[in-house]
C-alpha cells in the first residue's frame, strides 16, 4: 500500500485512508464507512439506495464524493470513492443506523457550541484552554497560544483591510513570513516535524511561538503604516515583518548556541517537560 495511503480502525473495523499531500487533508474509504454504519451485506446497492432516497445527496454525490487510488479487498490499488472529513460527516447523516447517531448528536453539539461562540467569542477561548490542559499543555504555552490567535486576527483583519483575500492569498502571504523568520515555508517546516493536518503553531515550542507572534505582530505594524495595495506589495511587507523576526531569532541562537526552529512536535516537546519535571522534582 502506498506511504500515504493506510488502514485506520474505525469501531474497531478497518477503514481506507488516503492522505492528500497538495490539499493537506485526509479521503476516507466512503465504502467502508457506510458498511460500518449500516451494517449492509451488500454496501453498493446500500449506497444507491440511500441516494436515491435522498435527491439532496444525490445531486451533490460528485461534488463529496472522489476517485482516489486505495488497495482493493484483493490487495490491488484502484480507484474508489472516498470523501474528505467533511464529505463523510454529510453522508454519515443519511445513515439510519443506531451506529450513526453518536456522530449525528456530536454534529448538533458541534454546531451549537459555534452558535454560542459567535455570540460570545469567550466561550471559544475557554474551550481552547479546555483542550490544550487536556493534552497536557502547560498553562504558561497556552497563554502564548491564546495570545497568538490575537494576534494572527489583527494580522488578518488589516489584510482584509488591505483588500486580500481569505484562502489563497492569505497563505501566500503567511508562507511569506514564516520562511522570511523561521527559513520554511509552512510546508516544510510541517514537514521538519513529521505534521500532517495538524496545527503547525499548535507543535511549536514557547520561543517558536513567540518569534511567530513577533513577525506577524511586526507585519501588521508595518502594513498599518505603509497601506500597501495589492498581492505583491503586501508580499513585501510580510517579508519586512518576517524579517524583523529572524534578526531576533539569529541573536537569541548566537547566544544560546542552539537552533530555535527544530524537528520537535508537539507530543516530542511535551514529552521533554514532563521528563524535566521528574527530574527536578
Amino acid at each position: 500500500m502506498p506511504k500515504d495511503n493506510k488502514l485506520q480502525l474505525f469501531q474497531n473495523q478497518s477503514v481506507r485512508t488516503h492522505w492528500d499531500e497538495t490539499q493537506e487533508k485526509w479521503y476516507f474509504s466512503v465504502q467502508d464507512i457506510v458498511k460500518i454504519l449500516s451494517e449492509s451485506k451488500d454496501v453498493k446497492q446500500y449506497i444507491k439506495k440511500m441516494r436515491r432516497r435522498n435527491s439532496e445527496l444525490n445531486t451533490n454525490w460528485g461534488t463529496i464524493c472522489t476517485p482516489i487510488k486505495m488497495a482493493t479487498i484483493d490487495d490491488k490499488i484502484r480507484k474508489i470513492q472516498a470523501a474528505d472529513t467533511e464529505g463523510i460527516l454529510r453522508i454519515i447523516q443519511s445513515i439510519p443506523s443506531p451506529k450513526a447517531e453518536p456522530f449525528k448528536m456530536w454534529l448538533a453539539k458541534v454546531g451549537a457550541e459555534r452558535i454560542d461562540e459567535n455570540e460570545d467569542p469567550e466561550l471559544a477561548f475557554d474551550r481552547a484552554m479546555k483542550t490544550y490542559l487536556s493534552k497536557g499543555y502547560s498553562k504558561e504555552w497556552i497563554n502564548q497560544r491564546l495570545k497568538s490567535i490575537e494576534v494572527r486576527k489583527e494580522l488578518t483583519d488589516e489584510w482584509q483591510i488591505r483588500g486580500m483575500k481569505q484562502g489563497l492569498e492569505y497563505a501566500i502571504l503567511t508562507n511569506e513570513i514564516t520562511n522570511a523568520w523561521a527559513g520554511k515555508n509552512v510546508r516544510e517546516y510541517k514537514k521538519l516535524k513529521g505534521l500532517k493536518k495538524e496545527n503547525l503553531r499548535d507543535n511549536m515550542s514557547n520561543l517558536e511561538l513567540v518569534l511567530n507572534m513577533l513577525a506577524e505582530a511586526s507585519t501588521t505594524e508595518i502594513s498599518k503604516e505603509k497601506q500597501p495595495k495589492g498581492l505583491a506589495a503586501n508580499k513585501d511587507i510580510a517579508r519586512k515583518g518576517g524579517n524583523a523576526a529572524k534578526k531576533a531569532r539569529l541573536e537569541i541562537e548566537k547566544q544560546t548556541g542552539k537552533p530555535i526552529v527544530t524537528s520537535k512536535n508537539a507530543q516530542q516537546l511535551l514529552e521533554n517537560s514532563n521528563n524535566k519535571k521528574i527530574e527536578n522534582p
